[in-house]
């Protein structure tokens, strides 16, 4: 625990500060305030005892009256208000509904005796957000207080990703900020200048269509369609038809004339995904159309003219498929003129709490639930696991998690299984985070990742998908050892 002297009164002991604690003006800045609110100075005394003995980083403030405690809260914020319910003058009944008005996310914890249990109640109705009977069991206020706090730092961390999340749905940009993620950015902008077709690589659910779909929006053609169709979820015998229409007449059942995908998408974008599982004769039919931008519908005597980008998108290696002979070599070359590789998820870690407030947004809103926010450990789960599946297996977990949970704040119960049983390199289980702020959270896989290399910076830096001078800085930052 941090404890500065306090703002309002100096009793002696709130002058003492952790020698762990930093004095770094900036560091203070973003270390919490909790405010002792109480008449009795010895039991105020008591109370910062008690919290002193905290392993969780907070400064402490103590006021004798509520009226005190108002006067600090007018030029000061506090993360946590603990406050005596009978006081003279205004009581913690008072205090609550004036901190709330101040900053609804300060979360405010009375100490009541055995005859105001009742008004205590009344106050949690209010938004108190938990309260201590005297005499009070000093584990238990330690506890109570640092859960109170752990709420505020994630519900402040919530409000700031979300905010984050926002700009990102607002500008349409892929959501990150990893330099994995940024690599792709380059490559997308390069890409959208000129109007050529596109190779992307990567494994199934890490975002190869959102790549698509920029470079389409930030391009020439961003004013016209972008028509998506997936090569492996239509049977053969059927998606020649889909992609180059047919005429009335041309086979039994084609009673009218039909376009296809690329006439729709004529002008604007076509996207293919999955273009390693074309068939052979329909590949033949696209190098046709890549080479003078003509093809034949089914039953057409008359080639069809249509100006189309074209971007493929692939979850194997073409050369290792036209190397089996199972993919047309012109083709790769066609539609190679730019290649994109997409990074799995796990390769991106530093991008997956911003990519899960992003779906929090999205599927709260539209199963009609409200969550606050995401425990720390929740999150640790979810950057330490190895994603196979990649963003769509996250976007599944956490449509799970909403569902599964039971109150406003999801926690470690609503995980499944393999998120919860995960091991280390030598078989054992990993313990969850202790719920501290995403900074630790960070610090924690540095050091994790550091360790598992063996002090091997470019490649901890290369796992963890930063370069090598954003570590460094990291590891300064946060004083890690190697």
């Amino acid at each position: 625990m941090k404890q500065d002297a306090p703002a309002l009164r100096n009793d002696g002991k709130d002058a003492a500060m952790n020698d762990a604690a930093t004095n770094d003006a900036a560091m203070n800045e973003t270390v919490p305030t909790i405010l002792v609110t109480e008449d009795d100075r010895n039991m105020r005394e008591l109370i910062l005892a008690v919290l002193a003995e905290s392993s969780m980083a907070f400064r402490v403030a103590s006021a004798e009256n509520a009226h005190e405690a108002m006067d600090f809260l007018e030029n000061n914020d506090a993360a946590v208000v603990l406050t005596d319910l009978r006081m003279p003058g205004a009581d913690g009944l008072e205090l609550l509904k004036f901190v709330k008005s101040r900053n609804p996310r300060t979360q405010v914890v009375l100490v009541t005796g055995y005859a105001t249990v009742e008004s205590a109640v009344k106050a949690l109705k209010e938004g108190a957000y938990d309260y201590v009977q005297k005499p009070f069991d000093t584990t238990k206020l330690r506890s109570v207080v640092e859960k109170a706090l752990d709420y505020f730092l994630i519900s402040t961390e919530n409000q700031r990703l979300r905010r984050q999340t926002r700009a990102y749905e607002e500008s349409g940009e892929i959501i990150g900020q990893s330099q994995a993620k940024e690599r792709v950015d380059r490559l997308i902008d390069a890409a959208a200048a000129y109007d050529s077709s596109v190779l992307i690589f990567g494994e199934s659910g890490c975002g190869k269509e959102l790549v698509a779909r920029q470079i389409h929006q930030r391009g020439k053609r961003s004013g016209k369609s972008f028509v998506a169709i997936n090569c492996a979820a239509i049977p053969e015998n059927l998606i020649e038809s889909e992609l180059f229409g047919f005429r009335k007449g041309s086979f039994t059942g084609a009673e009218r004339n039909k376009p296809g995908l690329f006439e729709a998408a004529d002008g604007g974008t076509l996207f293919l995904d999955e273009i390693n599982n074309a068939p052979m004769a329909l590949q033949a039919k696209l190098l046709r159309v890549l080479q003078d931008g003509s093809f034949y519908p089914t039953g057409a005597t008359e080639p069809v003219h249509v100006d189309v980008r074209v971007i493929a998108a692939s979850n194997r290696q073409i050369p290792e498929l036209v190397e089996a002979g199972q993919f047309r070599e012109d083709l790769f070359y066609r539609l190679s003129v730019m290649e994109i590789s997409v990074p799995p998820l796990r390769e991106r870690r530093e991008d997956i709490a911003l990519l899960t407030y992003y779906l929090l947004n999205k599927h709260t809103l539209r199963l009609g639930k409200h969550i606050g926010g995401i425990s720390t450990a929740v999150l640790g789960a979810l950057m330490r696991y190895d994603w196979p599946g990649n963003v769509r297996e996250l976007e599944n977990i956490v449509q799970r998690m909403i569902i599964l949970a039971e109150s406003d704040q999801i926690d470690t119960a609503v995980l499944p299984s393999r998120l919860t049983e995960q091991k280390d390199p030598r078989g054992r289980a990993l313990d969850y985070l202790p719920p501290q702020s995403l900074d630790e959270v960070e610090a924690y896989f540095i050091r994790k990742t550091l360790r598992e290399t063996h002090g091997d910076r470019a490649l901890a830096a290369e796992i963890l998908g930063i370069d090598k001078s954003t570590l460094w800085r990291k590891v300064k930052r946060y004083g890690i050892e190697e």
